[in-house]
């Protein structure tokens, strides 16, 4: 007869090895990066309050699998952005923030037009701001294992926010790929740029508009922006014209522009000569024109296309008159 302890010790180790395969590649994921993020500091505690019961979710893959790979014109991408709409509830945001927005300039010297531009061209001025779990929507995309890391890396940074008191479980929601907030910051420009601004003890991107609007202007700060200086302006060039292939990266002397034919929009010449700028047009030759200068860049670390940073600058303009 076989003992109870036999028994046991025999069927023990088999049991484990069957609860070891049984468990999912999802859940083996999940136990990777718990052993990771506590020892990078952050608390078991806090980890498996984020963990607890999470599974994968259909939606954010498909929504990760089926992104529209036809580039909008800049017609298009203009028209959904800079619509009479989004400009009117700028010019509404940027007065019933001036105050705000003044002392935030003083501290930070980036355009208050500029930070409202973003606000509204990200969330539309915090009316929408995505109702998916940040954990959720990072830990799915991460296990999925087509992004080099990117979204495991951003998950652990989540956890770590979470650890600090900053924002609870509940209210850490966003986009389907982890941008959280009004501005829509990842988790890792959370930590590196987001500020409490109002001395709360919290940095609260989601609800407290102060925060908000500073984290933003920190964020271009911290990116090199250029206080006092233009993002860009709209140009006139001369027929048959067409722009160096270089594009935003061939900067010049507004003096060697203006040789081959580029006036300001009015016609008249450039006030500054020595300035460096580059020839954007964003639907090649024959379309509109515009001179960038250096902070059209810093606006494209927020996010790296030419028809966000146009978009963004040009509804700046429109709302600071």
């Amino acid at each position: 007869m076989i003992s109870r302890r036999s028994f046991t010790a025999t069927a023990l180790p088999i049991m484990l090895a069957a609860a070891a395969r049984a468990e999912t590649p999802f859940a083996a994921f999940l136990a990777d990066v718990r052993a990771e993020a506590i020892a990078g500091g952050i608390t078991p505690a806090t980890v498996d309050r984020a963990f607890a019961g999470l599974r994968p979710n259909a939606k954010v893959l498909a929504l990760d699998s089926h992104q529209p790979e036809v580039t909008q014109s800049w017609e298009r991408y203009r028209a959904s952005r800079l619509s009479d709409q989004r400009v009117v509830a700028g010019r509404k945001a940027m007065q019933a923030n001036r105050g705000t927005l003044t002392e935030i300039n003083r501290r930070y010297g980036v355009d208050p037009g500029v930070i409202v531009a973003i606000w509204g061209v990200e969330t539309s001025f915090g009316g929408f701001t995505g109702g998916f779990s940040v954990i959720e929507a990072l830990a799915t995309l991460a296990a999925d294992g087509r992004h080099n890391g990117f979204f495991r890396t951003e998950l652990v940074s989540a956890l770590h926010i979470l650890d600090s008191g900053d924002i609870t479980l509940s209210r850490m929601t966003g986009s389907y790929a982890g941008a959280m907030g009004q501005p829509q910051f990842m988790p890792s420009s959370y930590l590196a740029y987001a500020v409490d601004f109002d001395g709360t003890g919290r940095r609260d991107i989601w609800g407290t508009r102060n925060d908000v609007l500073a984290s933003i202007a920190n964020y271009l700060a911290k990116s090199g922006w250029r206080p006092g200086e233009p993002w860009g302006q709209p140009i006139r060039v001369p027929n048959g014209f067409a722009v160096d292939r270089n594009g935003r990266d061939d900067r010049r002397p507004l003096a060697a522009w203006s040789q081959l034919g580029i006036t300001r929009l009015d016609g008249s010449a450039f006030s500054q000569p020595n300035v460096l700028g580059a020839v954007v047009m964003p639907d090649g030759a024959g379309g509109e024109a515009f001179m960038t200068y250096a902070n059209f860049g810093v606006i494209r670390v927020y996010n790296p296309s030419d028809l966000y940073a146009l978009s963004v600058g040009l509804l700046a303009s429109q709302i600071s008159g």
